[in-house]
């Protein structure tokens, strides 16, 4: 026997997953972090927290996987030394402020009640002004870089939210050593060691940190140009090597092999986004292929030989994804985290019960339309600052009809994505879903086939990030010679294995005729 194991740290939980090198999932343990989401006070305070604020407890990653790998072990019988690799995928942009040694900033009890020095949830929406001087400042000198991310960068990014620290408590600026993205920072944890032993993924600073390859993090010169505290964030508080995913950042030290019940020197690959980690999850190892993660937020995701700059969509990063292809990443901010609001305000207790009625009102929910931006616009606007909306209610209109022009507004929201990477030549070829909502709401993805007029498959796993890690940690062990050998093997489903959703007859005109009507409302609503 020889497994490998994926550690999936999502919003809320963290889940293990120890699957085969052929792909069978032998356990799969999530565990809910003891201080979930941090949105309304921090640990230890009354004073409540601005709305757009959103942190973590760095505590609970370790710990709730240790518990996780711990309880995975117990039930298959699987022994550390046949897990052969760790892979780790992460929310992005969740990032900290640390010692060189790699404490937390909020850690030390002189920070403790000061929001800026835990963790940032990648969710966390308080650096829209800082997003919009660094995008001012580089479209003003010019800076190559806008061009891999559609134009502009994101409140949810790196450095805004740098800037932000910086700008709203300078002392918690001055005394952090190390900025670090958490998926970076957790798998520091794991193989130990200095700075010398902390590598950096590449997809992680490539996404949401403006890297590339060839020209590194953005230069001194722009960033001194949009704060003078800036300048240096780079040269002095991001030091380490960067590795791709699939590449080894190291060994299980003799600490974190302890806490998550594994060996010693176990290999552990370079960190990789959540979502990213979907497309090889989906067995997706070929260009052409678009990986819909649906859960809390979507983000969609392929791989092409080529490099086009786009507008609007959110990343180009060679290597991003998987070695050998351009991995473009677009994404929608709330899609689960939207149907879960519907479902609370509405107080239905279920989204199950609310698709399944939804499921029987025709398209055009009624005429309720929506526009789904509770959370922002990521692609193709990249404005965290617009905001959702109904229309078209009568008082005849139930919940139902709420959530189905939520539904619709999401697959119209998608096939706009779509429709951006055609007209600038990126090649969208096949539809794969994985993620929650795939496996929860078939009516969903008939929806989407309906509004897109394509196939979309979903692919049998119901852990897509974390099977994509998993196969990253065999591919850092050397089990396989490359990362379609181990995509191949791993999770490419056996025939019959996917499920299929296939547009119905003659739902074509009347999506046609709603994707116009959520275009006109969503440039009368954004202004462009």
């Amino acid at each position: 026997m020889k497994a490998a194991c994926g550690l999936d740290f999502g919003t809320e939980s963290v889940r293990a997953l120890l699957v085969d090198l052929r792909g069978r999932e032998l356990a799969a343990v999530a565990v809910r972090y003891t201080h979930g989401q941090l949105v309304e006070k921090l640990p230890g305070s009354e004073r409540r927290l601005p709305a757009s604020y959103a942190f973590q407890h760095p505590r609970d990653w370790m710990e709730a996987a240790g518990r996780a790998v711990r309880k995975a072990l117990r039930q298959t019988g699987v022994k550390p030394a046949e897990v052969v690799g760790v892979g780790v995928d992460f929310t992005s942009c969740t990032m900290l402020p640390c010692t060189a040694e790699g404490v937390p900033l909020c850690e030390l009890p002189r920070f403790a009640s000061e929001p800026m020095a835990w963790p940032k949830l990648w969710k966390h929406h308080g650096a829209q002004a800082q997003a919009d001087r660094i995008n001012a400042v580089a479209r003003e000198r010019g800076e190559s870089f806008l061009e891999r991310y559609g134009g502009g960068i994101g409140l949810e990014w790196f450095f805004p939210k740098v800037l932000e620290t910086i700008e709203r408590a300078p002392r918690v600026a001055a005394a952090a050593e190390l900025w670090l993205e958490a998926g970076d920072w957790l798998v520091w944890q794991l193989v130990g060691g200095g700075a010398d032993c902390l590598v950096r993924s590449t997809c992680q600073a490539g996404y949401k940190g403006m890297w590339s390859a060839e020209g590194g993090f953005p230069s001194e010169e722009f960033l001194g140009a949009v704060h003078p505290r800036l300048a240096r964030v780079v040269v002095e508080k991001m030091p380490g090597r960067l590795l791709a995913p699939g590449m080894a950042a190291g060994g299980l030290s003799a600490l974190a092999a302890k806490q998550l019940g594994l060996r010693q020197g176990t290999a552990v690959s370079a960190a990789i986004i959540d979502a990213h980690a979907g497309v090889p999850g989906a067995g997706a190892s070929e260009p052409g292929t678009l990986v819909m993660v649906l859960g809390t937020s979507a983000c969609h995701m392929l791989n092409a030989h080529a490099e086009r700059h786009v507008p609007g969509v959110a990343g180009v990063v060679k290597d991003g994804i998987l070695p050998g292809f351009y991995g473009y990443e677009t994404g929608q901010a709330a899609v689960g985290d939207a149907f879960d609001w519907l479902d609370r305000i509405t107080g239905r207790g279920g989204l199950g019960a609310l698709g399944k009625l939804a499921a029987k009102l025709p398209t055009g929910a009624d005429g309720v339309r929506c526009v789904d931006w509770f959370g922002g616009c990521r692609t193709p606007l990249m404005d965290g600052g617009l905001r959702g909306m109904f229309s078209g209610l009568a008082l005849h209109h139930e919940p139902a009809h709420l959530y189905r022009a939520l539904l619709e507004a999401t697959a119209c929201g998608l096939r706009w994505i779509v429709e951006l990477l055609r007209e600038g030549g990126v090649p969208v070829e096949r539809f794969v879903a994985t993620g929650g909502l795939p496996h929860h709401s078939p009516e969903a993805m008939q929806v989407y086939a309906d509004v897109l007029g394509e196939y979309v498959g979903v692919h049998p796993s119901q852990h897509g990030p974390a099977l994509g890690s998993a196969i990253l940690g065999a591919l850092a062990a050397g089990e396989f010679a490359s990362a379609g050998e181990a995509v191949e093997a791993m999770a490419v489903p056996r025939s019959g294995g996917a499920r299929v959703f296939r547009p119905r007859r003659g739902s074509r005109a009347a999506c046609d005729a709603l994707y116009a009507e959520y275009r006109r409302l969503a440039g009368f609503f954004s202004g462009r």
